[in-house]
């Protein structure tokens, strides 16, 4: 399905090269919706004018992903957008990430209950429907259901979520398969009460 015709200035964008490493964790600072062209945070130094790349942008509900190319206008550095469309709904289709988080409550019987210590975590792939995390080994169980913070462009997003599988990764580290239940800007959600 094609992304709907929206302004994607403001939004989250993952940019990736054509091997599919990620280049760019970073925000849409210009979107030209009639010539299909954004301008982003970064200055674009690891890709030459002409490049290919592949685009993440993370509108909601669903993410949209684009193939680009960079263009150059003047001093600018632009991306070209084509091939548009909301981003797969299988939950394998996953894009890797490196971003920081914390998990600051477990939830029980929709009451949260907040962690003295926030546990660090670090979560090393997304996609529409949850993230893999990367966190200390035992920390989680299959079910479990918590409430976390993830670091994107300087701004903490909330997500509520749930265990649905581990794999251990090294010694003292598992990573841990999670599915989305809610996720916002911050703030309590109304169908949870806060323990305490």
């Amino acid at each position: 399905m094609k992304p709907t015709n929206c302004d994607y200035t403001g939004c989250s964008v993952f940019v990736y090269d054509e091997q599919g490493n990620r280049l760019y964790d970073t925000k849409v600072t210009y979107h030209d919706k009639k010539r299909l062209r954004i301008e982003i945070e970064e200055p674009l130094d690891n890709l030459n004018a002409g490049g290919e790349c592949g685009l993440l942008i993370m509108t909601s509900p669903t993410p949209c992903e684009y193939k680009g190319r960079i263009i150059r206008i003047g001093n600018r550095k632009l991306i070209a957008m084509y091939d548009g469309k909301e981003s797969e709904k299988r939950e394998e289709s996953r894009y890797v990430v490196r971003l920081p988080a914390f998990i600051e409550s477990y939830i029980c019987d929709d009451i949260i209950y907040p962690l003295h210590t926030p546990l660090a975590v670090e979560m090393i792939n997304i996609s529409k429907n949850g993230a893999r995390l990367l966190m200390p080994e035992y920390a989680l169980s299959i079910g479990d259901r918590f409430w976390m913070c993830v670091r994107i462009n300087n701004m903490y997003k909330s997500i509520i979520a749930e265990v649905k599988n581990q794999t251990p990764a090294e010694a003292e580290a598992s990573e841990y398969g999670c599915r989305f239940l809610l996720s916002g800007d911050g703030g309590v959600c109304n169908e949870h009460e806060r323990a305490g």
